[in-house]
């Protein structure tokens, strides 16, 4: 389906596009579902009024200082993780290409550790995580060049980097403290507990400026998954396009991972979930993002309610699915 507007003409595949509007309900009911429930209920009315101002002073306690934030937070970490996934998928053509698995998390994750030991801030810590992203990131850049990056080198050194880094990370953690230890290893879990609209506007921000560069390289991309001689000669620079959707993803990857820990799994099993919802072929930016805010937030409302009043960290529910769908995976498509 075609639709004109004018000089522009955007294409339109029937059950893409009823897939991303059934997300984006879904993604509403679990955002309303999260903030209302819990040791006090608020209702959908009072949810509305305490978000404008207008509601009781508990409930815009409850609603806009502790849930909402948090909602809201998980939102946008999900999309980016889910945006970030696609971008690695599509460039190294393979499920199993996400920043969990090619290093860049664990660099993330280093750089947080380092931020923990050297007694940094919760803003040190989220900064410590992104530059330890970004900086894996162009190593592991650096080392796959060889005349271009091709998808499967990218993969084979990122898992390199990565088995490196999880040692490096091992090894922060004995030699620390036991208190900085312990704060380390809750953060390496991934929680979205505690979090404020100063993690989320963050996110937003990056998210708002992050997005539409990678919508712009997403039809590249999709020339690229075929081969790289077939993309050049419909005109497309391949390597101008994968430096800058490789840019993108590093830094969603980065700064969702600063907002709420390195969270396991959302960046690898969000891509593939919108991929067989929508069955459509390419990057699935749009119903990505939404499958990834949809887990991660309902992976949140789990982890609160699973085992209330105890609360278990996100991390911990998503690992368990992403592990589940690994599983299914590799026994599916064999890898």
């Amino acid at each position: 389906m075609t639709v004109r507007l004018g000089p522009w003409s955007i294409r339109l595949a029937p059950r893409a596009l009823a897939v991303t509007l059934l997300l984006l309900l879904t993604a509403c009911v679990v955002a309303v579902a999260a903030i209302s429930t819990g040791e006090f209920t608020v209702s959908v009315p009072d949810i509305l009024t305490a978000l404008f101002g207008q509601g009781t002073p508990v409930a815009e306690l409850i609603v806009s200082k502790l849930r909402a934030p948090r909602v809201v937070t998980g939102l946008l970490v999900g999309a980016a993780f889910g945006v970030s996934g696609a971008i690695f998928q599509s460039l190294t053509r393979n499920p199993l290409g996400s920043p969990d698995f090619i290093g860049f998390t664990a660099g993330a994750s280093t750089g947080g550790i380092l931020a923990v030991v050297a007694g940094g801030s919760a803003m040190t810590i989220a900064g410590g995580a992104l530059a330890g992203c970004v900086t894996t990131a162009v190593l592991v850049y650096a080392m796959a060049f060889r005349r271009g990056v091709q998808g499967y080198r990218l993969v084979l050194v990122g898992i390199g980097a990565n088995a490196l880094l999880l040692s490096v990370n091992s090894y922060l953690l004995t030699r620390a403290n036991i208190n900085d230890s312990a704060t380390a290893g809750a953060w390496l879990t991934g929680s979205l507990g505690g979090r404020g609209w100063d993690h989320a506007i963050p996110v937003a921000l990056a998210l708002a400026v992050l997005l539409p560069v990678c919508a712009s390289v997403a039809r590249p991309l999709r020339m690229i998954e075929m081969g790289d001689d077939s993309a050049r000669s419909m005109g497309i620079g391949v390597e101008r396009v994968r430096a800058t959707a490789i840019v993108a993803g590093v830094l969603l990857c980065g700064v969702a991972t600063a907002a709420a820990g390195p969270v396991a799994f959302v960046a690898l099993a969000a891509p593939q979930l919108a991929r067989r919802l929508t069955r459509a072929p390419g990057v699935t930016m749009a119903s990505s993002a939404l499958v990834g805010a949809v887990l991660l937030t309902g992976s949140d409302l789990l982890a609160q309610r699973l085992f209330a009043p105890t609360q278990l960290p996100v991390g911990v529910v998503t690992a368990a699915i992403g592990g589940a769908y690994l599983a299914f995976l590799l026994r599916k498509d064999r890898y």
